[in-house]
This record gives structure tokens, C-alpha cells and sequence, in this order.
């Protein structure tokens, strides 16, 4: 995590565009950790503040996984790693850039390597997906969840459990999938409570 910290690649030897601020990387790793958070980049709040989903974001992921704040907050048991370890910017119109790419090239398959503990992933954007299901990369981010069911049967002990990001702006997609909120939510809970010992196997 201090290398991780330190690190200045993408201001002194990007890939493409140096990074257009200071790097303050933002991720919550520990070696006990169960459960690992794949999400896309920090946004300009999470930069602002310097802890991952501090925002309206963060309120319905938690939501969903069925946790409390100072549970998903606790490095000990959840991991945070995105795909970019900093906010990446703003594209012309507004948005968000795209996750680094020095982030993976340098320290993703490193990370991960260190980290045995983990028994549940949960893959968040088109992303992570390209990294943790590089056989599905080319499909849709919807196609992918709505096979959730097929992927965690398939990654199992260690399941992979795909999902939208919770940006209200992914609303009309969950209305018009009502198997999100009536299926795979539930499901999810119930893996992220087994996960954590909060229930038993059964």
C-alpha cells in the first residue's frame, strides 16, 4: 500500500495523457479481507474526500450488499480495488474519464497475488470486467449481469458477482430489469452475509 501510494506513473511515464492532478490514489486493501469491491475509478467526491463511494453511489452499493457504513468501511473484512486507483478526470463533456491503465499494467495481478483471503468478488463496470472476465469483455456490461447466475455458479468457490454501477443515472435500466431488485439483490446479500459468517450455510 505505501508503494501503491507513492506511486507517480502516470504523471512521469503515462501510457497516454498524464494524469491531469496530483495522484492520491484510493483503494482499502488488508490481508484478511473477504470480500473485494471491483469498481471502475474514484470520482471527484471520493478525490475530494479521500475514501471510496462517499457519495450517493456508495449509499445504494451499500444498500444492496445489505451493510452498514462501518462494516463496508472496514478494511479487515472488505477490499476496495478499483481499476484506477485515482480520480481520473474529466472528459469534454463533463464525464468522467476512463479508469488508468497504468493502474493494471502495474500493480493489479501484483495486488491480488497478496491477497488469499478473498472469497467473494464483486465486479463493478465494463472495466473490471475486461480484467477479472477477460472472456466476456467484448459483450455488453447488461449481458454480463443478467448471466450473474451462470458466472458465480462458474467461478465458484470464489465467486464473481457482476454489477451496474449504482450511479442513479443506471435507474431506467433497473426499472426496465426487474430481475436486478427481485433476484440478484437478494442473492447478493445473502453471499455478501455468508461471506462475512453473518448466516449460516444453510
Amino acid at each position: 500500500m505505501a508503494a501503491i501510494h507513492a506511486c507517480r506513473v502516470c504523471r512521469e511515464a503515462p501510457e497516454k495523457t498524464p494524469l491531469p492532478h496530483a495522484p492520491q490514489p484510493i483503494l482499502q486493501v488488508s490481508g484478511t479481507a473477504r470480500i473485494v469491491i471491483c469498481s471502475q475509478a474514484p470520482g471527484n467526491i471520493a478525490h475530494q474526500k479521500g475514501v471510496p463511494f462517499y457519495d450517493p453511489s456508495g449509499v445504494r452499493l451499500r444498500d444492496w450488499l445489505g451493510l452498514d457504513e462501518a462494516t463496508f468501511y472496514d478494511a479487515s473484512r472488505i477490499a476496495i480495488i478499483p481499476m484506477g486507483f485515482c480520480f481520473p478526470g474529466y472528459d469534454r463533456h463533463g464525464g468522467d474519464l476512463p479508469p488508468r491503465p497504468e493502474c493494471v499494467t502495474h500493480w493489479h495481478d501484483r495486488l491480488f497475488s497478496i491477497l488469499p483471503e478473498l472469497r467473494l468478488f464483486l465486479v463493478i463496470g465494463k472495466y473490471s470486467i475486461a480484467y477479472h472476465l477477460p472472456e466476456r469483455r467484448r459483450e455488453s456490461l447488461w449481458a454480463v449481469v443478467r448471466d450473474w447466475r451462470a458466472i458465480a455458479a462458474a467461478t465458484a468457490p470464489r465467486p464473481l458477482i457482476v454489477l451496474p454501477h449504482p450511479s442513479w443515472r443506471n435507474n431506467v435500466w433497473i426499472r426496465r430489469n426487474p430481475f436486478f431488485e427481485a433476484e440478484l439483490v437478494p442473492a447478493l446479500r445473502r453471499h455478501v452475509a455468508r461471506v462475512l459468517g453473518e448466516v449460516g450455510e444453510g
